[in-house]
């Protein structure tokens, strides 16, 4: 150690400026293990490792010690190494993983790689976004809460922790006012930071904790004190969003514009909040700030962590994709009994684009539910064009004249801007305008956010409009358009076929002079009202932006035996609460509520339905729940057919196509069965080490190092899809492939199943035994054949269906493509 700090004094005196140079945020992972791990071993510090069924005592004096004993020896390390002043430490991780956070050159990556006691060194990167009726779509409010004593006690005492922007305390989702009194919960021990504007704490009983992490951020220079908020406070709005969906309060009305689009409320309206700020305005965040939350939360007391957030892409540090500093840490937080759920990522529907990994994680699709906006424009020549538009109708049904932007430009000044966008109503003639409705294009400048529908209809209420139509002129591949809630009658076209019709109806109802200008506006156009959503049969579907399988295993995006997404929830369209100061969305600028769309907005639906389970079943594993809720989930839509998912066609036009587990996992989630599903599929933390070790060509010193568990060389030939999770993914099928799966009865009466699968034709698949009886409590195991009997080059897709003499009925998806 001494050699390695004098050779690195002796650098640093020769080229200075090589260590002081440009400095990057790095992940240390270190020998030894962690608080959830420790089961002692170093002198004069007793075990902390606590089973599944204890509880951790955080304040006890071998944790506090322990914890501090970390600490201190990860400043010890940096100081024996680096001179004081050329480094700044940013984080201990001592909960989950042994390591630290610093600030220091790349020179000084390369020195602490080699001292002895680290096992790995990884520069941090960034994150992203992965941006009510839904609890009646659910079944929630007629099936489950009145079951579980009402609304008022749905997932009373759980505790959410949410990795996101913040939250706005303020808002009435998350208000303590009008709603039973909150107790303490004496296990959660996180803290709630103080208001630096208002002096006042961001906790009030609902809210249990609150904090932000910003270090990572800082050091490198991306956070601008004067644009965002060195505090829980959200200046985004997302996470205010994905709080409410799963534990806002239930019946908060949601008005707008002087319009009420129902009542809003959460999953599990009686859970609590944690908040542990992660993501900001202008540059998202930072691996290492995530970790320092996360293995915060965990150590707080969390039951559910909800990520609607993720990675941009696999790690390239780590051979193996699960590997990542981010999966690694999530994997020591579902050891702690924490369940996790993620947002699958917003990159579809094109494969292979997932940002949620790891089988330890429930990964979440994003569904399109049963409400859409609809709307119409009516023209004089009688034809109807259908477009976006959540306004009301002109004023009487009536029509009035339509006048285009570019025909009421004022002055020539217009042309230093864009006016076709409508976005500065002074570029417009606003006597040209008035009473009339106003024709506004579509452009890039919609896409990259710096226009917006709201805009328009400030421009044209401004300007005495009548109302407004913006009509995409040029197709935008992989644009997705929401209807926006307006004050004016207002419409989307987003159809560029129907935008033509609408030009050329226009330009034939319009004279000109000499000189192309416009002299008499004799094209007349209605809006109809659009305030009101259609309900449709078809639904669940897949949204079009939802990431899609297969998984991948490392960089090079091979496949993995691992089903990912795990399951289907609502993401398209979601109302619930917004911060009046959030700038994550224009169109909702200074709104309480916001109507989004993302598999950020699923990932909640999940957390909480999954704070009910937990509240039912205290007890239960992570991976018992995510069981719970796998098995019982729903492959058929409302209308009894095959679940569809949204797809491009060959002319980049918006279709349907039939889902499969790529898409939508094993289903979409139906929350009553989950919480009695009969059956669950569990998995330890040993069983997720065993499958880390199984992967083939992995490297088994990184899965050491990272996870601090080595791999054991007694169970000869275990293979990745040998982990006991609720579905069966054979990456690469050669010949005949026996697989085990070990389910468990979680109900109180004895139940005999019979087991049948289907498959496509190019595997077989057989099940052993035909029936079998399980005891409460009780485990049997059950033998999945796949044989390849025709080579494609493409995956096919099953299922193993189990239906109980109690009425149970548990499914495992079944995925393999055949291999000679």
């Amino acid at each position: 150690m001494e050699g390695l700090r004098i050779a690195f004094l002796l650098l640093l005196a020769f080229v200075p400026q090589v260590v002081l140079g440009t400095h990057d945020v790095y992940i240390v992972t270190m020998e030894g293990d962690p608080v959830v791990s420790y089961r002692g071993g170093v002198e004069g510090f007793p075990a902390t490792a606590a089973d599944l069924d204890e509880e951790m005592d955080i304040t006890s004096e071998a944790v506090t010690s322990y914890s501090l004993h970390l600490r201190t020896h990860h400043e010890k390390l940096l100081d024996s190494l680096f001179v004081e002043g050329t480094y700044e430490k940013l984080y201990s991780y001592h909960h989950l993983i042994n390591g630290f956070a610093v600030h220091m050159s790349s020179l000084q990556a390369e020195f602490l790689r080699k001292a002895p006691g680290v096992k790995y060194v990884e520069r941090d990167t960034k994150i992203q976004k992965l941006t009510t009726h839904t609890p009646q779509f659910l079944g929630l409010t007629t099936a489950l809460w009145p079951t579980g004593g009402g609304f008022d006690r749905a997932g009373e005492d759980v505790v959410i922790g949410f990795v996101d922007s913040g939250i706005y305390p303020e808002h009435p989702s998350f208000s303590t006012h009008k709603t039973d009194p909150y107790g303490p919960v004496l296990r959660y021990k996180g803290k709630c930071e103080i208001d630096p504007t208002t002096h006042r704490s961001f906790c009030n009983g609902k809210i249990v904790g609150a904090q932000h992490f910003a270090k990572a951020a800082i050091a490198a220079g991306a956070f601008d004190p004067d644009v965002e908020f060195a505090s829980p406070l959200d200046g985004d709005g997302h996470g205010s969003h994905i709080a409410a969906i799963a534990a806002g309060n239930n019946g908060i009305p949601v008005r707008m514009h002087g319009y009420e689009f129902g009542k809003a409320s959460g999953m599990a309206p009686r859970a609590r909040i944690a908040v542990y700020k992660v993501l900001y305005r202008l540059f998202g965040g930072y691996v290492s700030d995530v970790v320092a939350a996360i293995d915060q939360a965990v150590q707080d007391g969390v039951d559910i962590l909800n990520l609607s957030v993720g990675p941009n892409s696999p790690s390239t540090a780590t051979r193996t994709t699960f590997l990542n500093p981010f999966d690694a840490a999530l994997l020591s937080a579902v050891k702690a009994g924490v369940f996790v759920a993620q947002a699958a990522g917003n990159g579809g529907p094109f494969p292979k684009t997932l940002v949620s990994f790891s089988p330890w994680i429930t990964t979440v699709a994003a569904g399109v539910d049963d409400r859409r906006y609809k709307n119409h424009l009516i023209l004089g020549n009688g034809k109807r064009l259908g477009g976006l538009g959540v306004s009301p109708a002109t004023h009487g049904n009536k029509s009035f004249g339509l006048i285009s932007a570019t025909d009421a430009l004022l002055g020539s000044s217009a042309t230093k801007y864009s006016a076709l966008d409508c976005q500065r109503p002074e570029l417009l003639n606003k006597r040209k305008v008035q009473g009339k409705i106003l024709l506004c294009g579509y452009s890039y400048n919609y896409i990259a956010g710096t226009a917006s529908i709201k805009k328009v209809s400030q421009t044209a209420r401004s300007l005495g409009a009548a109302g407004f139509v913006v009509a995409v002129e040029s197709s935008y591949p992989g644009t997705k358009f929401d209807p926006v809630p307006v004050n004016i009658p207002g419409i989307l076209i987003t159809d560029v076929s129907k935008t033509k019709d609408l030009i050329d109806y226009y330009n034939s109802s319009t004279t000109r002079d000499w000189a192309g200008r416009a002299t008499a506006f004799e094209a007349t156009v209605g809006i109809a009202d659009g305030l009101a959503p259609t309900l449709f049969n078809s639904a669940p579907q897949v949204a079009l932006f939802s990431s899609r399988g297969p998984d991948v295993k490392d960089f090079s995006f091979q496949d993995a035996d691992v089903l990912k997404p795990d399951i289907l929830a609502p993401g398209n369209l979601i109302w619930a609460a917004w911060a009046p100061n959030g700038t994550d969305e224009a169109n909702y600028a200074g709104e309480g509520f916001a109507m989004m769309s993302g598999t950020s907005m699923a990932a909640p639906h999940i957390s909480g339905i999954a704070a009910l389970i937990k509240q039912k079943y205290p007890k239960w594993s992570p991976s018992a729940i995510k069981s719970a809720l796998m098995t019982t989930a729903n492959t058929i839509d409302k209308g009894s057919h095959p679940l569809r998912a949204q797809q491009y066609s060959t002319s980049e036009m918006l279709t349907l196509t039939r889902a499969t587990p790529f898409d939508y996992g094993s289903g979409a989630v139906n929350p009553k069965a989950a919480l009695d599903p009969g059956l669950v599929l569990d998995a330890t933390h040993q069983d997720y080490i065993t499958f880390l070790c199984s992967i083939p060509d992995v490297d088994q010193s990184e899965v050491s190092n990272i996870t601090g568990s080595r791999c054991s060389s007694s169970p000869k030939g275990q293979r990745p899809y040998d982990l006991n999770i609720p579905s069966i993914t054979v990456s690469q099928l050669k010949g005949t492939q026996t697989v085990k799966r070990t389910v468990t009865n979680v109900a109180d009466e004895a139940e005999t199943y019979t087991i049948m699968t289907r498959m496509s034709s190019e595997i077989a698949l057989e099940v052993s035994p035909p029936a079998l009886t399980v005891l409460p409590g009780s485990s049997r195991e059950i033998m999945a054949t796949l044989t390849t009997r025709s080579v494609t080059g493409t995956y096919s897709f099953g299922e193993i269906t189990m239906k109980g003499d109690r009425g149970h009925l548990v499914r495992i998806p079944v995925v393999a493509m055949g291999f000679k």
